[in-house]
């Protein structure tokens, strides 16, 4: 899509094409999608513990890592966005207002963000500041800094594949702590606090004890310690195995995530936009053309 063709579309009639096709989603939406949700992941994760007491390796880190993404990209993700809040059989705690709330949080989606911090940082500002320079996940504005820096090519390519084995932790994470704290500042009608790269992390800010106390310690405390001491009966070296293809399972979902997210959110086939959406054709089309031609160092107005 050219920018005189992003431009001529008819906002109207596609608001109303919309529309219809979510009316029939909706009547196409039944218990067998419910199910179809949960069956993967599932059985990726289960077979991946009960082999992985048997020895560090490959094939039982992959299969929990598979567990992991899949857990999130097509469970909580979908159920977020409230597309199964009108599934009418299954369980209510699949509903976006009960999904992984309270002590349900590990056993519904187990990882490093919170729900309500990916709700607010990807449904909210993500989704409705699509290409916009204030969309927190302007991966191509973000990484800005690497690709003016000086550093050789070879460098800069062992950064990205670095950071895509841990972005989840060191950057979306903290990400999404900082624009609660932002939010929950606003809403007090009080000065936004100022936010450092080392705040985030520090226990002196109420941010960085946000994201040991809520994130880091919770997960790490389940997937590396609590799991793992399942299979103690089996013997240490079984429970350290666990351990081993834990670590190993969660270096392969950063990758996993980070090769299906990032190119979708990055490079010149993806539109930047300088203002609002202002109706809600503008608002779909932009959800559709994020994947489709942007020029370079032109944005839409």
């Amino acid at each position: 899509m050219s920018i005189h063709s992003y431009r001529t579309v008819d906002r109207e009639q596609l608001a109303n094409d919309i529309k219809q096709l979510h009316l029939q989603a909706l009547d196409d939406l039944g218990p067998e999608d419910f199910r179809h949700m949960k069956r993967w992941g599932q059985a990726c994760s289960l077979l991946g513990y009960a082999t992985a007491w048997i020895a560090p390796n490959p094939i039982s880190a992959l299969l929990i890592s598979q567990g992991s993404f899949t857990r999130w990209t097509q469970v909580a993700h979908p159920i977020q966005h409230r597309g199964y809040d009108k599934v009418g059989p299954g369980s209510r705690r699949y509903k976006s207002k009960r999904f992984a709330q309270g002590w349900r949080r590990f056993l519904d989606w187990p990882d490093w963000m919170t729900p309500e911090g990916w709700h607010h940082e990807h449904d909210g500002l993500h989704h409705y500041r699509l290409g916009e320079l204030v969309d927190p996940n302007n991966a191509q504005h973000n990484m800005e800094w690497l690709r003016q820096s000086k550093l050789p090519m070879w460098l800069r390519y062992t950064i990205v594949a670095l950071f895509s084995g841990v972005w989840k932790l060191s950057y979306y994470t903290p990400r999404t702590h900082k624009e609660l704290e932002i939010n929950a500042a606003r809403h007090q009608h009080q000065a936004i606090p100022k936010m450092t790269r080392l705040g985030s992390w520090s226990v002196c800010t109420s941010r960085g004890r946000g994201l040991w106390l809520q994130s880091i310690l919770p997960y790490v405390g389940y997937r590396f310690v609590l799991l793992p001491a399942l299979f103690l009966p089996f013997g240490s070296v079984a429970a350290t195995s666990v351990v081993l293809n834990s670590i190993l399972a969660e270096i392969f979902t950063n990758m996993h995530t980070f090769l299906v997210m990032m190119p979708n959110h990055a490079g010149d086939d993806v539109m930047a936009f300088d203002d609002k959406s202002h109706s809600k054709g503008e608002f779909y089309l932009r959800q559709m053309s994020n994947g489709f031609e942007k020029f370079p160092q032109k944005s839409v107005e």
